[in-house]
This record gives structure tokens, sequence and C-alpha cells, in this order.
């Protein structure tokens, strides 16, 4: 496996540090392993080096003084990753590859990207028209998600105009896609509908008319000029990506968003770090493995001398609590609630029982008079009720899984989605099931796949995301279309047991 190349000078080597990140989080995505996806992001990094390396040479053998129009750093290294893929298609490599990779390497769609120009992606082509410092702005904003502040650092602007300047890279983007558009050898069919998609494209409140509709249906190339030209309702991000990346583009842009969110700006903390891009934030020192471990062996003697510790009194209440229960009900180790096996715990409060059958550690005896907590947590009235502790606990068991769903994006006809689910138990693989009230339709999904019936909805776990530790998450996104109204999903279920939506 090749080395990284060696950095020139310090503008290669924060190139390295910002960039090398986004293309192992593409190639990650590409591969079936860890181990390829590091040799496929080593290899594609380095061509796209190299190739950067001969552009500059070139330009400044020339003596003009201007740079040949191409794609932005890190688009043009995520473009290297495609390449040495099908370079790895080629050679007998692709059993490295994801499947689903492998078929759209042989697919019309893989062919668009080394064909003639005029009919190569119209969101690749209006970003290599761009001037690069604008081009970069619309990238990092867009599609690597990086705030405001962070961009503006990063390219030397000022903050304060920071935004506005953003605005204006947009419109410049939607012009350079608009002159493609019209470059782009088309039928009559569509060539009729050119004016009209441009007309209903500038204006949010411009409706877009019924036979236009039906033709962006049929009519790839139409429908990714509307998204490129749309520069309202969200869907920028999603066409920059898909257009200009290809397979994989919204899931890696997914990616992207995520790593943003955490704080990892740039996907690598050390790299932000040392380009001041976590100005205002400590910075958090490294815990090695070592100290890890010692961690781990505190923690561990901390929790076995509080077990061993005797509490006071000899009743049966007191002998429970030394068991891991505190008078008041609170589990003293873990305040959470376990699931011991054929029993459930209640939700809320610890007064539930701890084995199937077992009486309650704390009774009504034990609570101010008036409360009604019993009531509220499930617990039957009568005395039959009281003394049957684990029967009122199954009727409010805490629920095994949380949901959230969250609408990321949302234009005129089409909405982007994350779902993101915790788990109170370990999984091996999972499921989860979700319906639509309006009508919507999953398009496409990354990290799991899909089934849909009708209105209901099954998402299942990808190769890689099948096991979830207890109290664990995992997430996923998809694309989805709409008409009339996109209300949020109900009824989850996580392997067909009912899961509650998160507020």
């Amino acid at each position: 496996m090749p080395d990284l190349p060696t950095p020139q000078n310090a503008a290669e080597a924060a190139l390295l540090s910002e960039c090398w990140d986004a293309v192992l989080s593409y190639a990650d995505l590409c591969t079936s392993g860890s181990a390829s996806a590091t040799q496929l992001a080593t290899e594609a990094f380095t061509h796209g080096i190299d190739e950067l390396r001969a552009a500059t040479a070139a330009s400044k053998s020339t003596g003009t003084g201007r740079r040949a129009l191409r794609l932005p750093r890190i688009p043009l290294l995520l473009a290297s990753v495609r390449t040495v893929a099908a370079a790895w298609e080629t050679s007998g490599l692709g059993h490295r590859l994801d499947p689903d990779l492998r078929l759209w390497l042989h697919s019309d769609k893989a062919a668009r990207y080394v064909g003639p120009p005029l009919h190569r992606p119209l969101a690749l082509r209006g970003l290599r028209d761009m001037q690069e410092p604008d081009a970069v702005l619309l990238w990092l904003a867009e599609v690597e998600s990086l705030p405001m502040s962070a961009v503006a650092r990063r390219l030397g602007l000022d903050p304060a105009a920071a935004s506005s300047e953003l605005a204006q890279v947009r419109a410049l983007f939607r012009d350079r896609c608009h002159r493609n558009h019209l470059d782009t050898p088309m039928d009559a069919h569509c060539r009729s509908y050119a004016r009209l998609l441009d007309a209903v494209t500038r204006s949010p409140s411009a409706e877009t008319p019924e036979d236009l509709s039906r033709h962006m249906a049929r009519c790839v190339e139409c429908a990714e000029a509307a998204a490129c030209l749309r520069l309202h309702g969200g869907g920028l991000p999603a066409a920059l990506s898909s257009g200009v990346i290809g397979w994989g583009g919204l899931a890696y842009l997914e990616r992207r968003r995520r790593a943003a969110e955490a704080g990892m700006i740039g996907g690598r903390t050390d790299a932000a770090v040392d380009t001041g891009l976590n100005e205002g934030k400590p910075v958090r020192p490294r815990i090695g493995r070592t100290g890890i471990l010692v961690t781990a062996v505190l923690v561990s003697a901390l929790a076995l001398t509080v077990s061993l510790m005797p509490f006071g009194g000899s009743k049966g209440d007191d002998a429970n609590a030394a068991q891991g229960e505190s008078t008041d009900g609170q589990s003293v180790a873990d305040p959470g609630p376990t699931f011991p096996s054929g029993s459930k715990t209640k939700s809320g409060s610890g007064s539930g029982t701890g084995t199937a059958g077992s009486p309650a550690v704390a009774d009504s005896t034990s609570r101010p008079a008036g409360n009604s907590d019993q009531e509220a947590q499930g617990e039957s009235s009568s005395p039959a009720g009281k003394q049957g502790g684990a029967k009122g606990s199954t009727k409010s068991a805490a629920p095994d899984c949380r949901v959230k769903y969250e609408i990321v994006s949302e234009w005129p006809d089409g909405f982007q989605a994350t779902v993101t689910v915790t788990s109170t138990k370990a999984l091996a693989t999972w499921s989860l099931g979700w319906t639509f009230k309006d009508g919507q339709r999953v398009g496409q999904m990354w990290d799991g796949t899909f089934t849909q019936d009708d209105s209901h909805v099954t998402a299942t776990a990808a190769d890689y995301n099948k096991t979830v530790a207890a109290n664990g998450t995992f997430t996923f996104g998809f694309l989805g279309s709409w008409t009339g109204s996109n209300s949020a999903a109900r009824n989850f279920t996580l392997n067909k047991a009912s899961c509650q939506a998160a507020g």
C-alpha cells in the first residue's frame, strides 16, 4: 500500500490535514472493510495530490497567471476515490468494494462522469466553472456542513460578511448551472421547458405547473437542473453532493453533517485544533489506551467496594438495600432500569419487583399520605394489586427504545429525514418499522435498506451497523417524496416491539 504523499510546503501540509478525513470518510462508504477503506483513501489521496501538483505546475509554466478551472480540493480528491475505485474494479480488486458501488460503476450513471463534458451532471459542471475561492466557500458551507465562523477562518474571510458572500456565491452557482443547462444538448421537448424551469425555480412562491412536474418525473436531466437552480427549500446540499460525487453522495453528505454537529469540524479533531478551527473551545487532552485501562480498573474496584459495604439495619428492607437498593427505592450501583430475565422494571420508580413474583422493596406504607404515584405508575389500587407487584409492573414497563425522527430539509415535492434510535437492550441486528400518515414515499436510504408497503416502511440494518450495544444508538437517513402534507412518521416498532417517539 503506498504511503501518503510528503507535503512540499506548509500550505500543502494544511491541505493534507484538512482533506484527509473527508477522503477517508467517502472511501469507507465505497469499501467493504476498514482495511480496504484505508488503502483506497491512501491511493486516491496520492492520485489527487499528484493531479493538483501537475495542474499547479502547468499554470505556472504558461505564464498567464490564471488557474485552469477545476474542482475545489476536497471534491477533486473525492472524485479521485471514485476513479481509483473504478480502477480496482477493472484490475480484479472489485471484491473489496461495496456491492452497490460495483453495480453503479457498470451503469450509465457512472459513464456520465467520464463521458462528453456537455453530458456530465449539471452540478459538477457548474462548480467546475466557478473560481476556486467561490467554489471552496460553497462546498465547505453546503456539503461539509462547517459553521460559517469556521469557513470564514479557513478562507480568511470577514466573519461578519461571510454569510452575505455565501448568498452571492449561491446565486453565482445558479447562474453557472443555468448557462450549462442551456448549453446541454436537449431534445425539443426538454428545450421547450427550459425557460419555464428557470422561471419556476427562481421564486420560492412560484408553483410548478402540472405538465412540468410530469416532465421532470420522467426526465433525469431536467430534474437535476431543477435541483441545482432552486436555491430555496434546502435542496442545494443534496444537489451538490449527488451531482459532484455521484454514488454515495447523499450518504457522504449525511456523514459530514453528523460530524459537524458532533463538533468534529472538518472531521479530524486534531486537525481542527492545529489550524485554529476550535477557537473558543478548550483543547481537551487525549486519553491513551493505557489511561483508559487504568480508569476501567479504578471504576471496577470502586464498584466492588460499594457492593461489599455494609448497610445499617437487619430488617428485610435493609437486606434488600445491601443488595443494591437504597431505602428510598433508588438503585445505588445503577440508577437506570435493569432487565432481569423473566421480568421488566417499572418506569420512573425503583419500587417494582426485581424478579418475577418477588415482593416490592418499598410498599405504600413508606410513601407520604396522599401520594398517588402508584396509580400513575400502573399499580392496582386493590389489595391484590399491591401484593402482586410483578403484575402491576408489567403494565407500565419502560419502553425498550426511543426514536427521534427529524426532517432535515424539505422542498416542494421532497424531503430529507434522519432517524436516530436508542435501544436499552443490546441488539444483534435491528429492523425499524413506522407508518406515514400522509402517503409519503421513501426513495433512497443510507446506513440501511428499506421496503415500503403502502404507508408502512421497514428499515433494516446494513452489514456494518447491525450490532448495537445496550443503551447504544444507531442512525440512518433517507430521501422521500410528499404531496399535500408531510407530517412526522408514527407507530414506530423496533424488531416488531413498540418503540416510543421522542418529543
